[in-house]
């Protein structure tokens, strides 16, 4: 297990890139103890645990009352302040006080802490008579399970129900590789989602469709265990190079690498070849839900988590929020491709990746490569990101291409996962390894978006929950910075005459949280009017109909629709 090493001071401002907007994180006057959760893929979001102002919401069966949590509260443990190393500092030895001057001590620091709780929001901005923008809700992951059967089906037609009667417009659905073409190749298998998809037709809700060409199961919020097609993970242990692979030689499993798209290594066929047949197959199978319109869009996978990235933090390795990554480019495929891209410049002593670049927990300024004035900006680092980026955007191009002809006339899109961590320092390490070539003096964002143009792709893009100050109050030495990168997205996409839609990275189900999306999906006197194309909530839950929870989605769905709502925070 990897020692984190102590966090170096935060380094200096770097301010080469295009300007963008800039969040000043200052440290909170008074903090409460409280315990800390453990942080997922892309942070935590503390607004999710912030107290919410609600009416009661109508009475529906399905609403579920909430859960007691003070008794949960109190049972959890203190946080631990003791920092590592010698604390005898902070003992201290009682001494005796006069009870008046305690008492009036004691008003003083609950006066001091409730002034601090009940700091009010900012006004919310009425949304009344704005452009709609449609709300899908993600399905279960595991929604249809292995053997082709809807899960829990009389349970979730009462919940689409609720949904439908709440004003969404429709849901979201994975269809697994691993489950549709589970045993043989070009077998298909769709019975289970047959039966789903005209249950959600009976409730005259749309479909968005995901083609999940990954394994689900080690990231967060992987509830169910879903591999890749037996008889791929049959060739992947004689020819274990299909799967990304690290600098130390570990496969993972939970894609195929970009280094086969063009190799005939699956029984005859290459990588996107099958992913072709299994987008036809599908196509076919279902022309009536696309010829009705039910069907609104098909998200293409392209990557870890159907993400258009590289598997470049994986939970199953050690990995841990917010380290930076490792480069995913050592299976024999990709090292003969860098080879190639090495001996064309003429540096044959470039066909290797870089041995400075730390380790998956590993902090920018404590790496070679990746620190203030590092490697990632000599020639050498400047031929490999280059390269290493330019896989991404072949792979993409070369699916897409695949996906128009199979939906043709249909409305298709990728997801680009919000890389947030490190974004505030020069090289935005986290954003390279995961294959964003977006040092703080390029922009590595328009490529993937002119790629999209070109097959007409709607760019789908996570986090824009999340705000730059709760970030830094929760974890400061990360950097990090949601808005600011999801600024940068947005506006490459629509400067290159794309459509945007978005999502939600985690959980949310307050009104502080609803509130940013609505930010991001109408900007504010933008002068061109944009505005996002749809948007998909994470995720259909239990939780999500708790009474509270759900009279805020409601609310949220109503001022996406652009409807007017009475209780605006002024």
């Amino acid at each position: 297990m990897l020692t984190r090493a102590p966090l170096p001071p935060p380094p200096p401002a770097v301010s080469l890139q295009p300007a963008r907007p800039v969040m000043v994180a200052a440290a909170t006057p008074l903090a409460l103890p409280t315990s800390s959760p453990a942080l997922p893929l892309r942070g935590i979001s503390p607004v999710a645990a912030r107290p919410i102002s609600h009416r009661p919401a109508p009475a529906r069966s399905i609403l579920l009352l909430s859960p007691p949590r003070a008794a949960a509260a109190a049972s959890r443990p203190p946080a631990d302040d003791v920092p590592d190393g010698d604390s005898t500092h902070l003992l201290a030895v009682p001494v005796p006080m006069d009870p008046a001057a305690a008492a009036a001590q004691d008003a003083a620091v609950a006066k001091q802490v409730t002034e601090v709780a009940v700091a009010p929001r900012p006004p919310e901005r009425d949304f009344a008579g704005t452009p709609y923008v449609p709300v899908y809700v993600m399905l279960p992951l595991g929604v249809v399970n292995g053997s082709g059967e809807v899960v829990d089906a009389d349970e979730l037609v009462g919940q689409l129900r609720v949904l439908k009667a709440a004003g969404v417009d429709g849901v979201m659905v994975d269809c697994w590789w691993g489950n549709v073409e589970a045993h043989r190749p070009q077998e298909y298998n769709w019975t289970g989602y047959k039966r789903l998809f005209q249950m959600i037709r009976e409730l005259k809700l749309k479909l968005q469709v995901v083609m999940s060409f990954h394994e689900c199961g080690g990231n967060v919020g992987d509830d169910v265990s879903i591999p890749l097609p037996h008889w791929v993970t049959e060739i992947g242990r004689s020819n274990p190079d299909i799967y990304f692979t690290d600098r130390a030689g570990r496969r993972n499993t939970e894609c195929l690498s970009w280094g086969i798209d063009k190799e005939r290594v699956l029984q005859g066929r290459t990588a996107v070849e099958v992913y072709f047949d299994f987008m036809r197959s599908f196509r076919v199978e279902f022309d009536d839900y696309f010829e009705d319109g039910i069907i609104s869009e098909i998200e293409i996978g392209l990557g870890a988590c159907g993400e258009l990235r590289y598997p470049s933090y994986p939970a199953k390795h050690g990995w841990k929020y917010p380290g930076i990554g490792e480069f995913q480019c050592y299976d024999r495929y990709l090292q003969k491709n860098l080879r190639r891209a090495a001996e064309a410049r003429g540096h044959t002593i470039w066909a290797r990746g870089p041995d400075n670049a730390g380790h998956y927990n590993s902090e920018p300024n404590l790496t070679g490569f990746f620190c203030d004035g590092g490697d990632y900006d000599s020639y050498y680092g400047r031929f490999f990101l280059n390269w290493y980026s330019q896989m991404l955007v072949d792979h993409a191009d070369r699916v897409l291409m695949l996906a128009r002809l199979a939906f043709e006339g249909s409305n298709i899109a990728v997801k680009v996962s919000g890389v947030h961590w490190w974004y505030k320092t020069a090289s935005h390490a986290a954003e390279l390894t995961a294959g964003f070539y977006n040092p703080c003096n390029r922009d590595g964002y328009a490529p993937i978006a002119a790629v999209l143009k070109k097959y007409d792709a709607a760019l789908n893009f996570t986090c824009v929950e999340l705000r730059t100050m709760d970030q830094h109050e929760v974890y400061p030495e990360a950097f990090a910075d949601p808005e600011g990168l999801v600024w940068q997205v947005l506006n490459a996409a629509w400067d290159a005459g794309i459509q945007v839609a978005s999502e939600n990275a985690l959980p949310c189900y307050d009104r502080d949280g609803f509130n940013k999306i609505l930010e991001n999906a109408k900007p504010l006197n933008d002068p061109d009017g944009r505005h996002l194309f749809g948007f998909t909530y994470l995720r259909l839950s239990k939780v999500l109909f708790e009474r509270p929870n759900f009279f805020e989605f409601e609310r949220f769905v109503k001022r996406m629709h652009g409807e007017a709502v009475l209780d605006l925070q002024a």
